[in-house]
């Protein structure tokens, strides 16, 4: 007999309950789309009880000290350590990136959560002297209450690790919404909380659809913030809603990232980075490198190079680790794809390799498509929205002002790449790339946790993730004024004599 398909709930104060509606769904393996699990579409009575659930749990958190709430975030990191094959295979099998970039999602994960633990001893505030005497002036971080967070399907344990494990050191309680694609994921991080001890009602989970439970969410007015990774309609959505409640809303949202190649590029060099940038992850990342601007110079020699390469690309069941590329992560995800691609043909750009879904064998019980790749004009749809599939625009130049601006000229602003040899032109790209990553001579994938992440225009909203930005987003600064004089003294009133 086949083993049953596990049915979850929702994640409320410390337990797996049921949901106060009917209606459920399945997450599906991408390259066969075999049954997973099967999971609760949430409801806004759902969500309203997991609000109450973190909302009564926070008194208690807030209270503990910081470096104990991150001593619980690191011991969350020791867990994913210990589990890293096992999560990784999880990310694979319910995602559909390649085995190795389902370890590094999970990896991502445990850097993170190791880096942001640190912060419980430091969460830094202001020491500044005052313009009285016997008085002084400084500022600490005190947590927002309870935050909202709604994450992508594309990194399903870092993505959320992200918003979590900050959230969780500043001292915030949660309701945590994963991608519907996903759940799996986001459950195994629950499982994971639950094992390093975090509180019951710390963390909760409501699966289901964005416009019932993320909008029950960012509606809720006990919820105090706001981090929502996805796409730009339904983020300026999400922004739209918080500003009514006033609250604060923090936004990560597309990119159509170029990869520039001057005429002194390492070609070597520059064809495994565009490799990585342009098909890691069949293209679904929001970093992705989706246009090549390339010199005229080099463009026939590399291309010849490149479009070899590509044809040796091993695409197919990405738990394979001999595999390149595996599937898009859905049906509706691989539709998209295969419309822009068609947009491309009726623009009049030209294909040069790829450019079909692959139905043959084993391809027909997935989402495969083939890398494809076009030579385009910059203003073609296809070069200047994002497509988020393994599809790459090539647009010729001639000059590096021609490649800048044409790398500017579109309404994203994440990431950014050139490679040249000329250090003084990095230079020039590093200061007029309108993005907020810039990579020279590597492509425009591979953040690291322990920097700022994210972008300008329409790439996001509201600060910086990771880094030493990451707990701007999860606390509020508060400012203290001690006066030991022992009288009423006036800043900007007084007059101050200098001491005898």
């Amino acid at each position: 007999m086949a083993a049953r398909t596990k049915e979850y709930g929702v994640y409320i104060g410390g337990e797996w309950v049921d949901s106060s509606g009917k209606e459920t769904f399945e997450t599906r393996n991408p390259a066969n789309e075999r049954v997973l699990a099967t999971f609760p579409n949430g409801t806004r009575k759902d969500v309203e009880r997991a609000v109450a659930a973190a909302e009564e749990a926070y008194p208690r958190w807030r209270g503990y000290p910081a470096p104990r709430r991150a001593e619980i975030v690191l011991k969350a990191a020791l867990v994913m350590e210990e589990r890293k094959e096992e999560l990784g295979a999880l990310v694979t099998r319910e995602m559909g990136k390649v085995i190795a970039e389902g370890r590094g999602d999970v990896q991502e994960s445990i850097d993170f959560l190791k880096y942001i633990s640190g912060e419980g001893r430091r969460l830094l505030g202001e020491t500044t002297p005052s313009e009285l005497p016997d008085k002084i002036c400084f500022t600490l971080r005190q947590p927002k209450g309870v935050v909202g967070c709604i994450t992508p399907w594309n990194f399903p344990t870092a993505i959320p690790s992200w918003k979590i494990g900050a959230a969780l050191v500043c001292g915030n309680t949660i309701v945590f919404k994963p991608a519907s694609y996903t759940p799996l994921c986001g459950a195994a991080l629950m499982d994971v909380y639950e094992e390093a001890g975090l509180p019951a009602g710390v963390l909760n989970m409501v699966t289901g659809e964005g416009g019932v439970v993320g909008t029950a969410i960012v509606e809720h007015p006990k919820v105090r913030s706001i981090s929502f990774t996805g796409s730009v309609p339904v983020g300026k959505e999400v922004y739209e809603k918080g500003a009514r409640r006033m609250v604060h809303v923090h936004l990560e949202l597309g990119g159509k990232n170029p990869i520039i190649a001057m005429e002194d590029a390492d070609l070597d060099l520059l064809l495994e980075g565009i490799l990585f940038g342009a098909f890691g992850t069949a293209g679904q990342r929001c970093t992705a490198a989706s246009r090549l601007i390339i010199h005229e110079d080099i463009y026939d020699l590399f291309m010849d190079l490149f479009l070899a390469r590509v044809a040796r690309l091993r695409i197919g069941d990405p738990i394979d680790p001999k595999v390149d590329v595996g599937p898009v992560v859905s049906r509706d995800q691989m539709e998209r794809v295969l419309n822009y691609i068609a947009i491309g043909k009726n623009e009049g750009a030209k294909l040069l390799c790829g450019g079909h879904r692959m139905t043959k064998g084993a391809y027909g019980k997935g989402f495969f498509i083939e890398p494809t790749i076009f030579l385009a004009r910059h203003g073609m749809r296809i070069a200047v929205e994002e497509i988020f599939g393994p599809v790459l625009s090539v647009i010729k130049i001639k000059s590096f002002e021609e490649a800048v601006a044409v790398a500017n000229d579109v309404e994203y602003g994440l990431s950014s790449s050139i490679y040249t040899r000329d250090i003084n032109r990095a230079w020039r790209a590093i200061d007029r790339l309108e993005a907020g990553i810039t990579y020279i001579n590597a492509p425009t994938i591979g953040a690291e946790v322990h920097l700022p992440f994210g972008g300008i225009k329409n790439t996001g909203v509201g600060g910086r993730e990771a880094g030493s930005t990451a707990i701007d987003e999860f606390t509020e600064i508060k400012t203290v004024f001690v006066d030991y004089s022992g009288r009423l003294q006036k800043a900007q009133i007084e007059e101050v004599k200098p001491p005898k």
